[in-house]
């Protein structure tokens, strides 16, 4: 079965942290990738620019709205996702359990279930 593991985490802290910190939290979020592809699970995924890139859309009366930024406020924002083949939900979340920003508790992991239609 297909998962989608989210990883959210605060873009303040992280850019808080010293470059060395950051370079070293890269290095273990290629690793990570690196044995999610060994392992067979791993069907991609991406690393996603700050929030301040995004835009929204919206429709109004039958008109489109784009709108700078994410649409609503929050402590933690979507950095990146993977979406893995995992035999269960058990093995997708203990996979989602050593993402490198969880481990090292600067950031939560959501994974859920891809639809098949």
């Amino acid at each position: 079965m297909k998962y989608m593991i989210m990883i959210f985490s605060s873009e303040q802290a992280w850019n808080a942290l010293p470059e060395q910190k950051q370079q070293q939290i890269f290095g273990e979020y290629e690793a990570y990738t690196e044995e999610m592809r060994r392992a067979g699970v791993l069907c991609g995924g991406e690393a996603l620019q700050p929030s301040t890139t995004a835009t929204t859309v919206r429709s109004s009366e039958g008109r489109t709205i784009h709108v700078d930024g994410p649409f609503v406020e929050t402590k933690e924002q979507l950095g990146g996702f993977w979406i893995v083949d995992c035999a269960d939900l058990d093995a997708a979340l203990a996979w989602a359990a050593r993402i490198p920003e969880v481990v090292h508790g600067m950031g939560s992991a959501e994974v859920r279930p891809v639809m098949v239609f």
